[in-house]
């Protein structure tokens, strides 16, 4: 899988985010995607060719290996990393649908008018859009944190396991290459995704917060400006009675 890809696409989603967003796509990057691709992946390289059964029935080590490991953590983390960086993407798709918006306002009004004073401000259908991308991050990575404890029973690989399935002549014991090491990758790449989840609620309190910080601002304003003009209002009309 080219990952560089990914990190293009995703770089351009840098620019629209908070703090909390660029520590959480450092986090994605450096401590799951770099770790995944320079480690993880060499450690689960063999891991069918090295599982071991005290048995030669033929066929016997393969469904033991497919009973106990349906499907690899390799390709369960590479599939959780694309989901969980996807819904980044509706906010640099919102933003290039404002853009366009805003280069045929121009087209038909002028150079000098403007639909957005900014294009990239979280404000109105963006915030919005921003918003829901998080709670769609959380939500998948909280759903692979799940599947990944509910297909293994535990983050932590055993030494050995004991197979009794068809057509295995009889109670085998299979063996699991490196479980220590896997196991220390394993309880990283699961603590990592903790923290991204941690970083998103963060990100989804600090954004909800500044909404309502600035709408308060904003009504403040306005009360104080609607106080302001029946006093301008009565001063007229006094002048003119006197006068």
């Amino acid at each position: 899988m080219d990952w560089k890809v990914l990190q293009g696409f995703l770089s351009g989603v840098n620019k629209y985010s908070t703090a909390f967003g660029r520590i959480w796509l450092s986090v994605v990057f450096v401590f799951r995607v770099l770790v995944f691709v320079v480690a993880a992946e060499r450690v689960w390289s063999d891991e069918q060719g090295h599982f071991d059964c005290n048995t030669r029935q033929p066929g016997c080590t393969n469904i033991c290996y497919n009973h106990f490991f349906p499907i690899s953590h390799i390709r369960l983390w590479a599939l959780q990393l694309v989901f969980i960086t996807c819904p980044s993407f509706m906010v640099v798709l919102h933003v290039a649908y404002r853009e366009e918006r805003e280069r045929k306002y121009r087209a038909k009004h002028g150079e000098n008018t403007r639909l957005y004073d900014n294009t990239g401000q979280k404000h109105g259908g963006l915030w919005w859009t921003y918003l829901m991308s998080l709670f769609i991050k959380t939500g998948f990575e909280i759903t692979f944190l799940y599947l990944l404890h509910y297909i293994y029973d535990s983050f932590k690989l055993p030494r050995k396991v004991q197979c009794d399935v068809s057509p295995c002549p009889n109670l085998v014991n299979c063996y699991v290459s490196r479980p220590t090491e896997k196991t220390i990758f394993s309880y990283f790449m699961v603590g990592a995704s903790v923290l991204c989840v941690v970083l998103n609620i963060c990100e989804i309190f600090y954004m909800i917060a500044t909404r309502v910080v600035n709408r308060k601002q904003h009504g403040s304003i306005r009360i104080a400006s609607r106080k302001v003009r029946p006093e301008v209002d009565c001063d007229g009309c006094k002048s003119s009675h006197a006068e």
